[in-house]
């Protein structure tokens, strides 16, 4: 008896494979073809924007750009450098990534900034909520937008006003003392080490302090949310990874579930602490206290639901999740800012030495020259600290040539960036405040790439005086950084405390010798700047530091 082995009949299958390649290759097609042609139009119209091609838009000028910088730098750098291969490209300037990125309009002057920032300020790029949402999660005050920002941001700005700040000065001080005792132990044993986290180290204390009134304890010791907070920027993707894995790493979504859970159980407990120390000692002592911004926020948060607080047992929880949101905001930019200027302060006070004389001198006149004393002086007269106006030079110079961040937001149908009569659309695009393109702008600053403090004493008038709005680190308008007097405040008083004792030196070529490579530098600049959740220095910035 014989059998037959049905056969199937392979051809639909293969029929429906080639229609749906098909509809896959005309749906590219049509999709290059929408994003390009905006870009034909936009360059018919004399637009500014690199040479464009059909067929790849921008990727391959990107790409070359890609492959004489290093791969591991902030695309901060990318505006500059596209401008030095041509230099006759006007701001603001229009960028094709498709099908790899957003297309984007970058701006790096503060005229047209301004347009989007401080006049009709756009809404924050979506990336950004995506990128933030696993370190400060959903609802925060930077990716917030319209009623619910606006309440929130009116929350948190007491406890941020300059006079108040100033009655937390002695906690910074105690903070930047133990920064200062760990240099001391690093001056001794004479080692190598990385800068980068020793400053970060120091802010993440004096922000919990600050905000909560919490010893964070990150200088000493470690703490569930100190080593969750690192661990989270750790696996943060920057964007411009080569390796895929590093890009779509299968685990990073349980690395974040994790992590956020240890930051948030940190913080629950710590907001409960301080709500049951409210409630025990009374009205009275507390005036009678200096009282962090979570005190001010609860203050103002209960007032505005018509609260007696007498009358609240607990916190409530919309409170609570918005403040440990906000709290995580907070030591994360606060942290990053702080950390990266001051290493960047040091690193550019050895390589000028005639800076660092002055400093100092201008510390000895207000301190006097018993270093022992410094601390005590701060602490028993705060506003002491308004008389070092070098000192606040030589931090906003700093903040000029290495600014830790920049703003990105959404373009909108019918908003426009007018340039001289010209009219850029925005809807489509994001739009890109570049803040080192506008800080190393031969036009806006005489020298751009020295570090000269005079130019923030010198009379208006003078060449050096800074153009109005060309010194972005901290953004402006309604959406400027909360936090900019915290950065200002704590950068003063551990300058004060430091650096007449300490010569830190920086290490490159020691570090590339025992990492057995070749340095890498961006413009000739070996410390140049990494996306790690803000701008940082590359590799941690390792140092040598000696008593003077």
């Amino acid at each position: 008896m014989e059998f037959s082995i049905p056969v199937m009949d392979v051809r639909p299958v293969i029929a429906a494979l080639a229609l749906l390649v098909l509809v896959v290759v005309v749906t590219f097609l049509l999709k290059l073809y929408k994003a390009r042609m905006l870009f034909v139009q936009l360059q018919r119209q004399g637009l500014s924007m690199p040479p464009h091609s059909f067929l790849f838009g921008h990727l391959r000028i990107v790409n070359d750009l890609l492959r004489r910088l290093p791969e591991d730098c902030h695309p901060h750098y990318y505006l500059e450098s596209m401008r030095q291969d041509f230099p006759d490209l006007s701001d603001p300037l229009y960028i094709d990534l498709w099908p790899f990125g957003d297309p984007m309009l970058l701006v790096g002057t503060p005229d047209v900034a301004s347009q989007f920032i401080q006049d009709h300020s756009l809404p924050k790029l979506k990336a950004l909520r995506v990128y933030l949402e696993p370190l400060v999660g959903e609802k925060n005050l930077v990716t917030m937008e319209g009623k619910e920002w606006k309440t929130w941001r009116g929350i948190y700005n007491p406890g941020f006003a300059a006079g108040h700040l100033m009655t937390l000065v002695p906690g910074i001080v105690e903070d930047a003392l133990d920064f200062s005792a760990t240099l001391k132990k690093y001056a001794n044993l004479a080692g190598m080490f990385k800068l980068e986290e020793l400053a970060t180290r120091v802010t993440v204390d004096v922000i919990g302090r600050v905000v909560l009134d919490t010893k964070m304890n990150a200088q000493r010791s470690e703490n569930d949310f100190v080593s969750g907070l690192r661990s989270q920027l750790k696996w943060l993707p920057t964007g411009s990874e080569v390796n895929p894995w590093k890009t779509w790493n299968p685990l990073r979504p349980f690395v974040f579930w994790y992590n956020t859970r240890r930051m948030d159980r940190w913080l629950s407990k710590a907001l409960d602490e301080r709500f049951t120390l409210r409630q025990s000692v009374g009205e009275a002592a507390m005036l009678k206290r200096s009282k962090p911004i979570i005190d001010h926020a609860l203050d103002t948060y209960l007032l505005g639901q018509g609260l007696d607080e007498k009358s609240v047992r607990s916190m409530d929880e919309t409170f609570k999740t918005m403040s440990m949101n906000q709290t995580k905001l907070f030591l994360f930019a606060g942290h990053d800012t702080t950390s990266s200027t001051l290493c960047y302060m040091y690193y550019l006070l050895q390589k000028n030495p005639k800076v660092q004389e002055k400093l100092q001198a201008e510390l000895d006149d207000v301190f006097g020259t018993d270093l022992t004393k410094t601390a005590s002086i701060i602490t028993q007269n705060t506003h002491v600290l308004n008389q070092l106006s070098y000192t606040v030079a030589v931090i906003k110079e700093t903040l000029r040539l290495f600014p830790p961040a920049s703003s990105v937001r959404v373009g909108e149908p019918g908003f426009f960036l007018n340039v001289n009569g010209v009219q850029y659309p925005t809807e489509g695009f994001a739009v890109w405040s570049v803040a080192r393109a506008s800080h190393h702008n031969p036009t806006l600053w005489p020298e751009p790439e020295a570090f000269i403090p005079e130019r923030w004493l010198v009379p208006e008038g003078d060449p050096l005086y800074p153009v109005k709005g060309a010194f972005r680190p901290f953004e402006f308008g309604p959406r400027n950084c909360i936090g900019q007097e915290v950065v200002m405040l704590e950068s003063r008083i551990i300058v004060a405390l430091t650096v007449r004792e300490f010569i830190v030196e920086p290490s490159y070529a020691e570090f590339d010798r025992r990492m057995g490579r070749v340095s890498k530098t961006v413009n000739g600049e070996r410390a140049y700047q990494v996306l790690f959740g803000s701008a940082k220095p590359v590799d941690g910035m390792p140092c040598l530091v000696r008593m003077r």
